[in-house]
């Protein structure tokens, strides 16, 4: 159990870190933190802060969905945003296209570890995931066509509220699946959890 509670709490850290560290490097961005960009922009709350309120208001969206949260996806809410916007103070905006690539993708590359090292952890799915399990659970939508509806509408509504949709947008798209499928493994204690199958004793003979 200590284990996995510094895991899951190293993984949400790192999750906002490679969120501001995408932030800065301008050149787009996931729909979830367009939105949060976008609203940020039209309210001047730090964009941290947003995905903070943010991740509280889709959990409020759970109880219709009678979806349960667990100790991660309250972590989640709590520290992701908090450790965005930390990391917003440190890193400075990236000029120069090769440097902006070159950052967005190590963003990338972050995100893609801190999801391995959070969803390994096994302490409940984020407030986002689960709105996507939870409409499948409740409209039996499939997660694909419940993921795609909710990210489309976020990424639209983010992008008309000013939030920085780009290449970057598109390379997040195609690149964190695969990374996420590589991250995980390494890090996930249900896979550890589950006893190996007996090897059959051979008789000498």
């Amino acid at each position: 159990m200590p284990r996995r509670v510094v895991q899951l709490l190293i993984g949400l850290v790192l999750y906002g870190a490679g969120c501001a560290v995408m932030v800065q490097a301008g050149i787009g961005l996931d729909p979830w933190t367009v939105f949060a960009q976008g609203v940020s922009r039209q309210t001047g709350i730090g964009i941290g802060w947003v995905t903070n309120l943010l991740g509280f208001l889709i959990l409020l969206l759970w109880i219709p969905l009678r979806q349960k949260p667990g100790i991660g996806t309250i972590a989640n809410i709590l520290i992701v945003g908090t450790s965005m916007q930390a990391t917003l103070g440190i890193v400075p905006p990236i000029t120069g296209w090769l440097a902006q690539g070159v950052v967005f993708l190590g963003g990338v590359v972050l995100v893609a570890l801190a999801s391995g090292l959070y969803i390994g952890a096994n302490f409940g799915p984020g407030p986002r995931d689960g709105l996507m399990t939870g409409i499948n659970a409740r409209f039996g939508w499939p997660i694909w066509a419940a993921r795609l509806a909710v990210e489309a509408t976020v990424l639209l509504a983010g992008w008309l509220l000013g939030g920085t949709v780009g290449l970057g947008t598109v390379l997040f798209a195609v690149l964190i699946g695969p990374l996420v499928h590589i991250a995980l493994p390494p890090f996930d204690h249900r896979r550890r959890a589950t006893p190996a199958p007996a090897t059959p004793a051979v008789s000498a003979g």
